[in-house]
């Protein structure tokens, strides 16, 4: 993986712990948020604004049901920013 996609993965980890107050050693980039951390809509709501602001982009809000790890935020973050798609990473 490349370090610029482990550096955005990490940036979104750390938006995700602390919209979901959870330490990051209780994530990885495959921790899914509501079944593993017990994430509700309004923190859901709280990562959405938070990627917006920390990456300039604008993320419609029905792709919040996307965004279910780290590497589900990447692949919607990646397609509204024009980054490249995580290659290292099967389907999700």
């Amino acid at each position: 993986m490349s370090t610029l996609i482990d550096d955005r993965k990490n940036r979104i980890k750390q938006l995700a712990c602390t919209s979901f107050e959870v330490a990051p050693e209780q994530m990885t980039d495959q921790t899914h948020f509501v079944e593993d951390l017990g994430v509700d809509s309004l923190n859901a709501i709280d990562l959405l604004a938070a990627l917006e602001t920390e990456f300039e982009v604008e993320i419609e809000p029905e792709e919040i049901h996307r965004m279910t790890s780290v590497d589900a935020v990447y692949d919607v973050v990646a397609e509204v920013a024009g980054w490249p798609a995580d290659e290292n990473v099967a389907s999700r």
